[in-house]
């Protein structure tokens, strides 16, 4: 069912208390006029900045001395059986007080006469009394066939009001359609706006400006960053087994794996000592299957209202799934959900936070692959490790002689050096414990130390820098043997 579908059901079953927690107000309201015209029901709305109106006509007049929560809240009182009452922005107004007496007692007069009270707000801070009476109301993503209406109501508006060139192929139509997934419609209407805006033209090549346009929103929103994937699996050493892996599910989301009976990957737990290359791998696979990487901080979605942050959580994942095929990057996974493992000060909100993403990640059907890092495996809540959360747990060790030789030769060859020029094997004995991150900033070190000397780079100049600063696996040795001790037999090495 669809979202006027389903809010006309909630209606007709007898649904009293509704909230709505969204920024397409607009669109919240079309679905409550929609259903109010199809059921003949009478709508009033209520704003702090008008007060009481007739929202079955527009433009219809206030009543007078209603535009206080406590004014208006009485008006609604009044409607007779049957009718919808729609509120925007009244949680801001429910700290306390008479407001929220008001509305208390509403709601328990409008079960028994069948008024339906709609809440429609920007923010999911209702108080709890309320809450315990409402039933939530989400508004879904637009699909594609959505999106391509939006595209060309968009394009002709604009055309109505300025005349603009379009000249797009169906492939580039279809390609721009499906890079406005995750977006609302409002997000999805602005961004046509915006890329028609610059030329007055609409064609295939605006598909780059759609989507920078959209990973800038999306940034904007906070919850998920779009991430730039200029990596391939060639600029990352070693790693040979994880590639494998990888290089064996890369069509594993395509039509023909389906109706050859393969399910597609859910994703990857990368665990590992710090600076070893799990971030570059997340990079990496997005280039590799050529699609598009989204970067959740679970940090970012913990917020002060009570319910927000489970709230973040739900949407950050339910965005991510509009958006699929995608690979979702979980970066540091241990240090937002560690307290889940024990008894915390949070008011059990961490266990709640990770008892949704794991339920998810059990349950998604959507083509999300999920990259998840960690570097401290004993803040890991156990059930994270079981079978079934990901299809493999890989151990990103640090790297062999074999591999360091490598990854100075990916360093060199960025900074447009010939690795030939060097020396690799002594390079690779004197980084010996290194990881690749360690490695890439002595090579960097030594790139200044040469200019600054107006000298030239070469293996003497490196290895003298590389001996210069110890390695992570120096100063936290325990911490570091202790991983690699837990890792043996529990995990697939990367390599």
């Amino acid at each position: 069912m669809n979202d006027f579908e389903q809010f006309e059901q909630l209606i007709a079953s007898g649904a009293y208390c509704l909230s709505v927690v969204t920024h397409e107000e607009r669109y919240a309201l079309e679905i409550v006029r929609k259903t109010a015209a199809k059921l003949n029901r009478d709508l009033w709305i209520w704003t702090v900045a008008e007060g009481v109106r007739d929202g079955s006509l527009d433009g219809s007049p206030c009543i007078a001395d209603t535009d206080t929560p406590a004014a208006g809240l009485c008006s609604l009182g009044r409607a007779k059986p049957g009718s919808l009452c729609v509120t925007l922005d009244l949680a801001e107004h429910l700290r306390g007080g008479k407001a929220l007496r008001l509305l208390r007692d509403l709601v328990d007069s409008f079960h028994k006469t069948g008024v339906t009270i709609v809440m429609i707000d920007s923010n999911d801070n209702l108080p709890e009394v309320i809450k315990s009476y409402t039933k939530r109301f989400e508004l879904s993503y637009p699909d594609e066939e959505e999106l391509r209406q939006i595209v060309r109501a968009t394009l002709q508006r604009l055309h109505r009001c300025k005349p603009i060139e379009v000249a797009l192929t169906q492939r580039g139509f279809d390609a721009i359609v499906r890079n406005l997934r995750g977006l609302t419609r409002r997000q999805a209407a602005r961004i046509i706006s915006d890329t028609v805006a610059a030329d007055q033209q609409f064609n295939d090549d605006d598909l780059n400006v759609v989507i920078a346009n959209k990973r800038r929103m999306i940034q904007q929103g906070g919850l998920l960053e779009y991430i730039q994937t200029p990596l391939d699996l060639d600029e990352i050493g070693g790693m040979r087994a994880l590639k494998k892996w990888l290089n064996q599910r890369k069509d594993s989301f395509s039509a023909e794996a389906k109706a050859f009976g393969i399910e597609a990957p859910k994703g990857v737990l990368m665990l590992g000592v710090q600076g070893a290359g799990k971030s570059l791998c997340a990079k990496a696979i997005a280039t590799a299957w050529q699609q598009p990487l989204l970067r959740m901080d679970p940090a970012t979605l913990y917020a002060s209202f009570i319910g927000e942050s489970e709230r973040n959580l739900r949407e950050a994942l339910r965005q991510t799934e509009m958006m699929a095929p995608v690979i979702l990057w979980i970066d540091e996974i241990e240090k937002a959900f560690a307290s889940a493992a024990s008894r915390s000060a949070d008011g059990g909100l961490s266990q709640r936070m990770f008892g949704t993403l794991l339920t998810w990640l059990q349950e998604h059907r959507a083509p999300v692959f999920v990259v998840a890092t960690a570097n401290d495996i004993e803040a890991l809540p156990p059930e994270l490790l079981r079978k079934g959360r990901f299809d493999e747990i890989f151990f990103v060790d640090l790297p062999t002689p074999e591999v360091r030789r490598q990854i100075f030769a990916i360093h060199l060859r960025k900074r447009s050096r010939d690795p030939a020029a060097f020396d690799l094997d002594a390079l690779a004995e004197v980084s010996e414990d290194y990881s690749g991150a360690e490695i890439e900033q002595a090579v960097i070190a030594a790139l200044h130390e040469a200019y600054g000397e107006k000298g030239q780079l070469d293996t003497q100049r490196l290895a003298a820098t590389v001996a210069g600063s110890p390695p992570l696996s120096a100063t936290m040795a325990e911490k570091v043997a202790a991983l690699r001790l837990w890792a043996k037999g529990r995990c697939v090495p990367a390599d």
